[in-house]
């Protein structure tokens, strides 16, 4: 039988492999949720749903040519109109359901998506912000018929190499990056996970996979969807991350491996112990960036081992690293060693390579004759973005790392601008653009502090057109702007009014001073903590 070239193709081949095992598995309080039914679904079942749309989308006039973005959260549809589309060879655009106005603006605008399906509480805010942009593309939900396509799609292309999905980044230096990615991206991650072996050996037709990231992301769009597609698993999706209820659902789930973030494992430890955490018959959890602090006590407390790894939606599965063999170095940042099927080279800021145990910027390929193969393709519209990311034949990560004489590596810092919170990259300029819109805000930086939960969180430095007589009111008030204008994780979670912005000669803000700046003011009774104001809405 000839290797699958598509994702649908890829589908199809485990359906008719695994028909009567259950593909997905909704639990009831994801179900509760977001109001759908609770229950497996078999793979043969998702099947004859995923023809049906593909029926619908084909009568419509879609295929190749078209983008259709998807604002589904964690929904058993996100993956039928994923595979459907995927079929008739049309990209999907997953879409954030955090974003707001001005986020959704730049997406809808930058991906030409022609079609988005949405949950109903978000339609008419998609339709708000193509409208904005002087787009005019149908909204639908995910039960509705589809709109017929404003120009005839063509046929499916055979190549692998054709586009599967846009992916957006975080916009860690700016606003965010289309990453276009190939049925090979996603087909290569599921035969990545396949292969790791050690910890992390899968057990086709029998794993059982629970996840609470989200579905716009790589790591479960990519790792764990096609992981278990490529191997019969199933997938057990959960609206997002409960720490409080985390144990009942692993054990309802029946969970063999977990995915998680490395902030999760640390909520979970400032909880009282229970039975409940060694309740489970969980393998493993593929946990990137567990707190090194914590990681030992965490394995112990909860029988797990936590897997840490290295990618990026960019490498995909070309370039990966997991720390899947004893020993693991638990407690020291480090993610693994590069195999066979990548290379690797570790930079000074000079260009030459690093020495052992020296931090450098972590440069990666893929070993085969082609340097790019399982990368993403190009970034969308950003040719100059794409060849400066390849400079050399290399992919430059932006990661600073170092590799030990033994070939172990180890994360160290991040070279670009970037606040990390609860595992979501978040661009300073991007947050600094919309605080400068608010009529209160003559000049505005944010930087990251640390956050013992989180890992970061957003400062704000405000240089206001007149000092505010209430500092309190003030701060609430451009936060409340803020997050209506951005995903709640990226407001501020402090407010800070300043007097000036260090500044460069050509008045660009002094990231070093900046930083060093925001560590005393978190610190200050005179900041305004906003923290409380984030809350997760959608």
């Amino acid at each position: 039988m000839s290797e699958p070239v598509t994702v649908h193709a890829a589908f199809l081949a485990a359906a008719a492999r695994w028909a009567d095992r259950p593909f997905l598995d909704i639990l009831p309080e994801t179900a509760a949720a977001y109001g759908i039914e609770a229950g497996e679904i078999t793979y043969a079942r998702a099947a004859a749903r995923v023809a049906a749309l593909a029926g619908a989308y084909r009568e419509a006039g879609y295929g190749s040519g078209h983008r259709v973005g998807l604002l589904l959260e964690n929904r058993p549809a996100f993956f039928l109109h994923w595979f459907a589309l995927n079929g008739l060879g049309v990209p999907v655009v997953p879409i954030n359901p955090d974003l707001r106005a001005a986020e959704l603006e730049y997406l809808v605008g930058h991906s030409d998506m022609v079609l988005a399906i949405a949950i109903a509480s978000r339609q008419a805010d998609l339709r708000r912000a193509a409208a904005a942009i002087g787009r005019d593309i149908p909204v639908i939900g995910p039960d509705d018929a589809p709109a017929a396509a404003p120009f005839p799609g063509a046929a499916p292309p055979t190549d692998p190499a054709a586009e599967a999905a846009l992916l957006y980044t975080s916009g860690t230096t700016g606003l965010p990056k289309g990453c276009v990615v190939s049925q090979t991206w996603f087909l290569e991650c599921g035969r990545w996970y396949g292969r790791l072996g050690g910890l992390c050996t899968l057990q086709p037709g029998s794993d059982r996979m629970l996840t609470p990231l989200p579905f716009f992301h790589m790591n479960a769009m990519a790792c764990s969807t096609m992981a278990m597609v490529m191997s019969g698993g199933c997938l057990i999706p959960l609206d997002r991350f409960h720490p409080t209820t985390w144990w009942d659902s692993v054990a309802r789930a029946r969970a063999t491996i977990v995915h998680c973030l490395g902030v999760m494992p640390a909520m979970l430890m400032s909880l009282p112990p229970s039975p409940q955490e060694r309740a489970h018959g969980v393998r493993f959890a593929f946990c990137p960036g567990p707190d090194r602090r914590l990681h030992a006590a965490a394995e112990a407390r909860f029988g797990i081992p936590l897997i840490d790894a290295w990618a990026m939606t960019e490498t995909g599965a070309g370039a990966v690293v997991t720390a899947n063999h004893e020993p693991r170095r638990i407690g020291e940042s480090c993610f693994g060693r590069t195999e066979d099927f990548m290379e690797a080279r570790i930079l000074r800021d000079d260009g030459s390579d690093a020495a052992s145990d020296e931090p450098g910027e972590l440069l990666v390929r893929h070993a085969g004759p082609d340097k790019r193969f399982g990368f993403f393709t190009e970034y969308l519209k950003d040719p100059e973005a794409t060849a400066a990311a390849w400079a050399d034949g290399w992919f430059h990560t932006g990661d600073i790392v170092r590799r030990d004489a033994g070939g172990d590596m180890y994360f160290i810092d991040r070279k670009k601008n970037v606040i990390r919170r609860s595992g979501e990259n978040i661009s300073a300029i991007e947050v600094e653009g919309v605080l400068q819109q608010h009529a209160l805000v003559r000049a505005a930086a944010v930087a990251a502090v640390p956050d013992p939960v989180r890992g970061d969180e957003v400062l704000a430095c405000i240089v206001a057109h007149a000092k505010p007589a209430d500092s309190d009111h003030a701060a609430r008030e451009i936060v409340s702007w803020c997050l209506s204008r951005l995903a709640y994780y990226k407001a501020p979670g402090y407010v800070a009014f300043v007097d000036a912005l260090p500044l460069t000669s050509t008045n660009k803000v002094q990231r070093g001073n900046l930083k060093e700046l925001a560590q005393r003011l978190v610190a200050d009774p005179a900041s305004v903590d906003t923290r409380a104001m984030k809350k997760r809405t959608a």
